[in-house]
């Protein structure tokens, strides 16, 4: 067992409600540095808010979150936490390039005047290199396929060096080949000593993606090992479904 300060991620006893809706209660869980967890649950299980709360976008009623040991405001502004939100949330007309997109990663590390220097271009042509987007650097972030624009948001959390990374359903849209190249890319960033936390349906690719799984349903109902995760009796109380059968069928959601 880690002690606190050898801990990533601390969620303790969190609450969120968007008025008489209570989006999660008594959430608590802790993540050690360097793994990937799958975080599933069905849609409105708490998934998108947890990670709202973490990025400070909604205020929670009761409970805390830390970050290495930090207050999680205090990690977001020392540019520790980096965020690859799902796909509708993001204006994909808005005239930016994805070297752009992947400069914004570098904000937290620029002076006021947000000037690139020699450094900043440096940590975004290396992270457009990691995720082979180096070509594309130019293009409108909207003409991307999906798997590339997931790309792109992947490199801006590289660039910006954040050693917590959040992904809301970084799957959803994305074919098969682009799912395995993030997923290969997700697992070098947690073996480099990153900590990932990612959202995802996709059961059946969950034993390659991650070390350990949340089961989510506006609590936590199970935090373990995969092969734990994917019992049907864990599933079944996660999406009140009737999984007895096969129980990588995919995206249950």
């Amino acid at each position: 067992m880690s002690t606190p300060s050898e801990l990533a991620l601390e969620v303790d006893g969190l609450s969120v409600s968007y008025g008489d809706v209570q989006a999660l209660r008594d959430c608590t869980f802790s993540l050690e540095p360097g793994r990937v967890t799958g975080l599933i649950g069905m849609n409105g299980s708490g998934k998108s808010t947890l990670f709202k709360s973490i990025m400070g976008v909604v205020t929670p009623q009761q409970g805390r979150i830390r970050v290495e040991g930090a207050d999680a405001g205090v990690a977001r502004r020392a540019q520790q936490v980096a965020y690859v939100p799902q796909s509708e949330d993001v204006d994909w007309d808005f005239p930016l390039s994805v070297g752009d997109v992947v400069m914004m990663g570098r904000y937290g590390h620029m002076g006021p005047t947000r000037r690139a220097r020699a450094a900043d271009r440096a940590a975004v042509a290396h992270a457009l290199e990691r995720v082979d987007l180096t070509d594309l650097a130019d293009r409108q972030i909207g003409r991307l396929s999906g798997g590339q624009r997931k790309r792109a948001f992947v490199a801006r959390g590289i660039a910006q060096e954040a050693s917590l990374m959040l992904l809301d359903e970084p799957f959803a849209g994305v074919d098969k080949r682009s799912e395995g190249t993030i997923i290969t890319l997700l697992r070098e960033l947690a073996a480099e000593g990153r900590t990932v936390l990612v959202s995802t349906h996709d059961l059946h690719a969950l034993p390659t993606l991650a070390d350990q799984a949340i089961l989510l349903l506006r609590t936590v109902l199970y935090q373990g090992d995969v092969e734990g995760a994917l019992e049907p009796r864990n599933l079944t109380r996660a999406f009140g479904l009737d999984l007895t059968g096969d129980a990588d069928s995919g995206g249950a959601a």
